[in-house]
């Protein structure tokens, strides 16, 4: 299963967002990683730098790896409506993303775990891919045999779960159901993708 081993926190730093969650690292340090630190000297980006930086932001993001990305893309753009919307809405519609929504798991890395462990079942049958596009109307659920697991009843037990309107969340049954995709003023994440499509588009 393709996924991002590298650090987090440099990462983090790089583009001054917590985008892989609470990160002490980043707090401590609001600035670029490197020997320098806050001291060094910014060359001024370039229109493209800029553009490739916003995209690497979105894949970190949502923990996507190139060929996925582009993949994401080309189906967005075929698709009616504002094809960075589109592409955003496509990235939420994930199932190991939706699973994160829901407080099944704090992160999204955890989330894409619990999906490829087989922990994870939509519409009553076992789902192991996490890039699985979820379809207005579909249950997400733990496993029966699942349920146990500490890592999934600390998570929905904890406090810093949020609720989204386009989901619908049993924490007794820990079931969820995904209602409609979000519309982009829904999307909590800070990616400007107009800046990908600009860059596609080159």
């Amino acid at each position: 299963m393709a996924r991002y081993r590298g650090p987090k926190s440099k990462i983090a730093r790089k583009f001054r967002d917590p985008i892989f969650g609470p990160d002490k690292a980043l707090e401590r340090k609001n600035y670029g990683p490197g020997q320098h630190g806050p001291n060094k000297r910014r060359m001024k980006q370039s229109e493209y730098a800029i553009q490739l930086q916003e995209k690497q932001k979105a894949k970190y993001t949502y923990g996507i790896l190139e060929r996925q990305f582009s993949n994401l893309f080309k189906e967005a753009s075929r698709r009616k409506g504002i094809t960075g919307e589109t592409l955003l809405i496509l990235c939420e519609s994930r199932l190991d993303n939706t699973v994160y929504r829901l407080g099944i798991s704090p992160t999204r890395s955890g989330a894409r775990q619990l999906v490829g462990h087989r922990h994870i079942t939509v519409n009553g049958n076992v789902v192991n891919i996490p890039s699985y596009q979820l379809q207005p109307g579909d249950k997400i659920a733990v496993r029966e045999k699942s349920k146990s697991l500490e890592a999934v009843t600390n998570s929905v037990a904890s406090s810093n779960v949020k609720n989204y309107s386009w989901l619908d969340f049993d924490a007794n049954a820990l079931m969820g159901t995904f209602i409609t995709p979000p519309s982009r003023e829904q999307i909590p994440e800070n990616i400007r993708e107009q800046l990908i499509v600009e860059l596609y588009s080159k």
